[in-house]
């Protein structure tokens, strides 16, 4: 069965497999190191997690088999990091939490549903409000300075970008960055002499999902000589539950080097 915030009751669930890697950090900061039993392989957050918990495959490559021998009670998923017809499938046997953050409000309201979900509802409604506290904050910081029009990449070969309806969208409102490819949705491929073409000023590339480094910032400066590029932690741009905290200083740090 799929939970949704009308049907979520007082019940606690004890026995949790997380299919999602920022949900499985926002859980260990909740302190449900006995509740969680299984994790996926991009679960990297916590570390000692990563190394002693159950993992149960990948995000979008569940291994059905290792779920049902851990018997689990809750299953937290996300619409877009797991694939609809596998999810669909354990709902059919077990209760099944279908997060969907595509923004600050989203997150906000993902975290305090997983309080109320693991009897954490004193602690999650404590952390969502120290994040909203920190983005007003990074607001208006970003109100006070001029919006940089910017491009933020997620791939190469074929080059991608994070577009409008995303959480990384999102993030770059809260920094103040007007993302020249907010007119198109999700992640759309470019060829890079749109780039120039939206009147670009700053390049962000990201560290995950593809793991760009230094090589290719150099690369992308002598295809651009006259813009700024940044490596940037595509973690604190994509990731939606604890290290929201994190990720608003982080911001901050940015907007007091431009």
């Amino acid at each position: 069965m799929f939970l949704h915030p009308g049907n979520i009751s007082g019940k606690k669930y004890n026995r949790i497999i997380s299919l999602v890697p920022s949900i499985t950090e926002l859980l260990y900061y909740l302190k449900l190191e006995n509740e969680v039993v299984g994790i996926t392989k991009f679960c990297v957050h916590p570390e000692e997690w990563f190394r002693n918990k159950t993992r149960i495959g990948g995000t979008k490559n569940i291994n059905f088999k290792t779920i049902e021998t851990l018997s689990p009670d809750l299953i937290i998923a996300n619409k877009e990091e797991n694939v609809k017809d596998q999810v669909e499938r354990l709902a059919e046997k077990y209760d099944v939490y279908l997060s969907n953050v595509n923004n600050l409000f989203d997150a906000i309201n993902m975290i305090n549903d997983i309080g109320n979900l693991t009897g954490k509802i004193v602690d999650a409604s404590s952390l969502a409000k120290e994040i909203t506290e920190k983005f007003e904050k990074l607001k208006e910081t970003a109100s006070s300075k001029r919006k940089i029009r910017t491009a933020y990449f997620i791939w190469k070969d074929p080059f991608m970008v994070a577009g409008s309806g995303t959480f990384i969208n999102n993030m770059m409102e809260y920094c103040g960055f007007e993302n020249i490819f907010s007119s198109q949705k999700r992640y759309p491929e470019i060829i890079l002499k749109q780039v120039e073409e939206n009147n670009c000023e700053l390049i962000l590339l990201s560290s995950e999902p593809y793991p760009f480094k230094e090589k290719h910032l150099k690369e992308f400066q002598k295809i651009f000589p006259r813009l700024k590029i940044m490596l940037t932690d595509g973690e604190m741009f994509s990731w939606y539950g604890s290290r929201l905290l994190n990720a608003a200083n982080y911001f901050e740090n940015i907007l007091q080097s431009e």
